[in-house]
């Protein structure tokens, strides 16, 4: 199959990013592939070294003239590359890819993964739906049950959670992980609890929850937040919470497994969204993993099994929590293997990727 993924977004923030490059690297030796995005997206860089894999450097603006350019430069490449499918990632590549396609001789089939918990109820999703969406993928089911209730509902719209490599996250050696600390928080007490996450947002709720703990629970805990830097309200806010020796931002990090490994809990707490590429990834390193009920959160985690769901932005019920993992230390016995468990079973690379190509060829198929 000829397939072109497409990719607006270029901030490392973005799932899609990580989402694509799995598909990618499940794809590359089967199937003939081409990514369009920005040349400065972390997507790019992820995917442009790997071999037989075609990288063209295109926006996906909004203004009018850029828009009209890049439009027709990507009516060029899908004329001469008559690709059978293109796999959009975001509202704006999504809405040019279907206006590059007008009228083409040979049209290819278009099929989107919504990646955000943002509004499908939209002018602008409901031209995409009737344009010529052959296919949409929710990475939830919470996701795609909202898809169906919107203009896609009369395409084929199916739950495909995002992919992750477990060979190349899983649980790593005691000794891996001492010196992961070591290199991220220095010399501290065994007794301290280190919460991570990797990329994601909401790490401001768990900041708050152990600032309100009293300073003897609270030297037991250390935060890694590694990522996107904060911003500098953001940094304001953790100092004035007294919070800036408990802590520490690595930023964007090469190897994230690095992070996940110096931990004892993965924490993902975002207000809202659908997958998430972090809390797979902690699932898969068996680390048990504290998420938000919002989105797709709660479908990856099996609560008191394998991590624990709290309301999300709640700060007091986060706190609670904390202070449970200090009271009964011995609650997360047994859950490393059943995460480890979890990811395997339900989001490992292999499984998402011939999900993914059966859609395809149903999609395909049924257009």
């Amino acid at each position: 199959m000829k397939i072109l993924y497409t990719n607006a977004l270029a901030q490392d923030e973005d799932e899609s990013a990580a989402y694509v490059a799995g598909l990618v690297r499940a794809f590359r030796k089967t199937h003939q592939l081409t990514i369009a995005t920005p040349a400065a997206s972390r997507l790019y860089a992820q995917v442009s070294e790997l071999p037989g894999i075609r990288c063209w450097d295109l926006a996906f603006g909004t203004r009018r003239r850029p828009l009209l350019i890049q439009t027709l430069a990507l009516r060029t490449l899908l004329r001469d590359e008559r690709f059978d499918l293109v796999h959009v990632n975001g509202l704006a590549d999504h809405r040019q890819v279907l206006l590059a396609s007008l009228n083409l001789h040979k049209k290819p089939h278009i099929l989107w993964t919504r990646h955000d918990g943002a509004s499908v109820r939209t002018l602008g999703h409901k031209l995409c739906a009737w344009l010529g969406t052959d296919g949409v993928i929710g990475t939830c089911d919470a996701s795609s049950r909202q898809l169906m209730a919107s203009a896609y509902g009369v395409r084929r719209v199916q739950t495909i959670r995002p992919g992750v490599d477990t060979d190349w996250f899983r649980p790593q050696t005691a000794s891996f992980g001492a010196q992961a600390r070591q290199q991220f928080l220095g010399a501290i007490p065994s007794e301290v609890l280190v919460l991570g996450c990797v990329g994601g947002k909401g790490w401001m709720t768990l900041v708050q929850a152990v600032a309100k703990l009293p300073l003897t629970q609270r030297r037991r805990f250390r935060l890694l937040i590694a990522g996107d830097p904060p911003s500098e309200q953001q940094r304001k806010e953790v100092n004035a919470l007294g919070m800036t020796s408990y802590v520490v931002f690595p930023g964007q990090v090469d190897d994230p497994r690095r992070v996940l490994a110096a931990c004892d809990v993965g924490v993902v707490l975002s207000p809202r969204g659908a997958g998430s590429h972090a809390a797979c990834e902690s699932l898969a390193m068996g680390l048990p993993t504290l998420v938000s009920n919002a989105g797709g959160l709660p479908e990856l985690v099996r609560d008191g099994i394998d991590g624990w769901i709290v309301p999300a932005g709640d700060v007091p019920a986060v706190q609670q929590w904390l202070a449970r993992q200090l009271a009964a230390p011995r609650e997360a016995t047994g859950m490393a293997e059943a995460a480890r468990e979890r990811a395997l079973s339900l989001f490992s690379l292999p499984l998402i990727a011939r999900q993914t190509l059966d859609f395809y060829q149903r999609v395909c198929a049924q257009s």
